[in-house]
């Protein structure tokens, strides 16, 4: 009755347990597939949401920028305690002139951004210890954060006991 029990357990356990795996999505789905519909030099901003929905990102410069990712992760295997790996990783930036008119299409897809090589130095502040500059600054952020002089009495008072 007891090894009955057992495997009757083990069965529940392992029936509810999922062969295929959980992917999370974010972003616009099939953006691959759905980018090649638009047409430089011909597509408008109007066709663009149609086909994609809002922008994630979207930036003003000379012409205005929008950015669309789409992002798909799953987890890894056990070994990794499950450990979300990311699968599928696509951007499409679109350029698109003053009169609403897209005038640049880029797609990138998890290779492409692997080739990009980021820089990775950094920059060094311009300025010594022992200059204007840093003299100002330091009085100014003393003055910001003790505007009545309180805690320098303090100190005062302190150091004379």
């Amino acid at each position: 009755m007891i090894k009955l029990l057992y495997i009757f357990l083990i069965t529940f356990i392992l029936s509810n347990c999922s062969i295929k795996k959980v992917v999370k999505h974010h972003g616009v789905p099939f953006l691959e597939k759905k980018q090649k519909t638009l047409i430089v030099n011909q597509s408008t901003t109007n066709d663009i949401r149609a086909v994609l929905g809002a922008p994630s990102t979207q930036s003003k410069f000379d012409n205005d920028v929008w950015i669309y990712i789409e992002r798909k992760q799953t987890q890894s295997k056990i070994k990794n305690l499950g450990k979300m790996k990311i699968f599928k990783n696509d951007v499409l930036v679109l350029e698109i002139d003053n009169y609403g008119i897209l005038k640049k299409k880029e797609f990138y897809n998890m290779e492409d951004m692997n080739k990009i090589k980021v820089v990775k130095d950094t920059t060094q502040a311009s300025f010594a210890r022992n200059s204007f500059i840093y003299d100002f600054m330091s009085s100014m952020r003393q003055k910001i954060n003790d505007p009545l002089g309180v805690r320098a009495k303090k100190r005062k008072e302190i150091s004379q006991r």
